[in-house]
């Protein structure tokens, strides 16, 4: 025992030594002897020249930028579902970025202490970099700085370019955009949020979430306040984050997807998800026996597991005018003033569209006259009793009733639409002013999905009067989108019309992709996205032209996504390349409905 305390005690000493030594060097560099600093001594016994440099990077970070609100940042993008291992690393390529040169320009010493730890990662972690995309971009970084210069592939030397812009960042706002734009074109091009809408979240959102899957530490300590700490701390080290999705990166890149979506909230958090929704997406204005009859009869099947939402949005009936509120009245001013600045194009889109209807509505009111067996009889067909089996000798007037139609249109509001929510908007706006002229009832609707909630955003009703088309400018984006089910919901809604013809026009840029939920103990959502949210979306699609629905889909995406969208509506869609072609294009497909029916 005598042996072994001398031993404890000077393992303590040297900690304490390490952490005053690593303090000391944040402090001196930053100027600011206020911050905590919580110095990594496990990291010194593996590379004192690391250890220090991390030390040195985070005073320089402090004294540059502002970190708090970096690590705010940080927090709200994890609370939206990005990757916190890829995030931080993301973070780490970028402070590296911003604050090296700085730093080198003010203390000579700094260079040398910088190649040393480099090269520690190049001897420890090179395997474990190589494995996946950051960590290639971040040996890349590595080396051109030691060797002066490095060629790599030329997808390397693009991604080192947009890097190297980080160096002339002067602002924190500047080096968060950094990050944001890294991470979504690296890690997850499809994240479903703007850099706006990751900022908007609140505090009071964050505080209601659980923390705890993104710590190693009991449920109690899981505090916002504990992990905005381990972000902070580990936001500008040369330590690359492990995960276990880190080391699964070679096994596909839509099974990596699938995986990085999932997020795991406890009980607790399941019981004040339906709040949630209800705050950030406004009150629902069905009664809950019947939104919960609507959940058992339409979520099946893959669609097991989810619910279903119906609003009139954040702005029509908000619960409190929170920042999610805030932004969605910016969004609308917006479409507002897009709509305002191609006034005449629109209102010409509208008059075209509308007075290509009317024609074809007007053939329908005209009479026809059909052979039938009863009516006026025709002397030319008294030849067929006792000849022919055909007994249609009269002649009879048929009278068309040309308003005999519903119509149902359903605009795609998930992330990916957000630099095209305007355009979005503004077509929806032109088909539902050119239908109501005719008095033609229709029915306007978005849908997004937010955790296991696909959510149902109602703009207008059937018979609502022409002034409501106005609430389609509140039109916003959010999150992912499960098409198939959203479809599935409305379709139902829409054969329950008594309208002999019926017809749904979807809105949408061809990619169904769902952020998942996981729930431990629950039923979980099964992933959608790719093969199978393609295929389940043309299934609902063909189930309802099956039931003489005629469907027609808008494609608003890139062109790159054409396949998809060919796969979901066959040879039913509409490609629109540009707004001023929109009335001619999606008025043949609707003349062609109307003239064959």
């Amino acid at each position: 025992m005598t042996d072994q305390e001398p031993t404890y005690k000077d393992a303590e000493e040297r900690n304490y030594e390490l952490e005053n030594r690593i303090r000391n060097l944040v402090w001196t560099v930053s100027g600011d002897y206020t911050l905590d600093i919580r110095p990594d001594t496990a990291l010194f016994r593996k590379s004192a020249h690391i250890a220090v440099y991390d030390g040195v990077k985070q005073g320089g970070l402090a004294k540059y930028f502002d970190q708090d609100a970096v690590s705010m940042y940080l927090l709200k993008k994890v609370y939206c579902h990005a990757d916190q291992a890829e995030l931080l690393n993301t973070a780490q390529i970028c402070t590296e970025e911003a604050v090296g040169w700085r730093l080198d320009a003010e203390r000579e010493g700094i260079r040398r202490l910088r190649e040393m730890a480099y090269n520690d990662v190049l001897d420890q972690d090179f395997k474990k970099l190589s494995g996946y995309p950051l960590g290639r971009l971040r040996l890349a970084l590595l080396r051109e700085k030691l060797d002066g210069s490095w060629k790599g592939t030329r997808e390397i030397q693009e991604q080192l370019e947009s890097v190297h812009a980080l160096r002339k960042v002067q602002t924190t706002e500047e080096l968060i955009r950094g990050i944001d734009d890294l991470y979504n074109r690296m890690v997850d091009p499809h994240f479903s949020k703007s850099l706006d809408d990751v900022l908007a979240v609140t505090a009071e959102e964050l505080t209601e979430f659980s923390w705890k899957d993104l710590l190693n530490e009991d449920a109690e300590n899981a505090s916002v306040e504990t992990v905005l700490q381990k972000l902070t701390d580990s936001m500008t080290s040369l330590e690359a984050e492990e995960e276990q999705d880190l080391q699964e990166k070679e096994s596909g890149r839509e099974e990596r997807a699938e995986k990085k979506k999932i997020i795991v909230a406890g009980p607790e958090e399941m019981s004040r998800m339906y709040s949630f929704v209800e705050r950030n997406f406004g009150r629902s204005y069905l009664a809950p026996a019947e939104q919960n009859r609507r959940n058992y009869q339409m979520c099946r099947g893959i669609h097991a597991g989810c619910r279903l939402y119906y609003t009139d949005g954040i702005l029509d009936s908000p619960v409190i005018k929170n920042n999610q509120y805030v932004l969605a009245e910016k969004i609308c001013r917006d479409n507002r003033k897009k709509y305002k600045e191609q006034y005449t194009l629109v209102n010409r889109n509208i008059r075209v569209l509308a007075d290509m209807l009317r024609k074809a509505l007007v053939l329908r009111d005209e009479d026809q006259f059909v052979r039938a067996d009863h009516g006026k009889i025709v002397p030319s067909q008294l030849w067929k009793p006792g000849r022919s089996e055909d007994s249609r000798l009269f002649i009879r007037k048929m009278k068309s009733d040309s308003c005999d139609f519903a119509v149902d249109l359903l605009l795609d509001a998930s992330g990916s639409q957000r630099k095209r929510q305007s355009d979005v908007a503004l077509q929806a706006f032109m088909i539902s002013e050119a239908l109501s002229e005719l008095d033609i009832p229709v029915r306007v609707m978005s849908f997004c999905t937010f955790w296991n909630y696909t959510v149902l955003r109602r703009f207008r009703e059937y018979d609502e009067d022409r002034a409501a088309n106005q609430n389609i400018f509140s039109f916003t984006t959010s999150s992912g989108n499960r098409d198939g089910l959203a479809v599935r919901a409305i379709g139902n809604d829409l054969l329950q019309r008594e309208e002999k013809n019926k017809i749904l026009i979807v809105l949408s840029d061809g990619k169904p992709n769902d952020t998942l939920l996981n729930r431990p103990g629950a039923e979980n959502p099964e992933p959608y996205r790719g093969r199978r949210a393609i295929l389940d979306t043309g299934t609902e699609i063909r189930s309802l032209r099956r039931n003489h629905v005629a469907v027609l889909g808008v494609f608003v995406g890139d062109e790159t996504e054409l396949q998809a969208e060919k796969k979901i509506f066959g040879k039913d869609f509409a490609y629109i390349r540009s707004i001023r072609g929109f009335s001619n294009t999606v008025g043949r497909y609707l003349l062609r409905q109307i003239e064959d029916e």
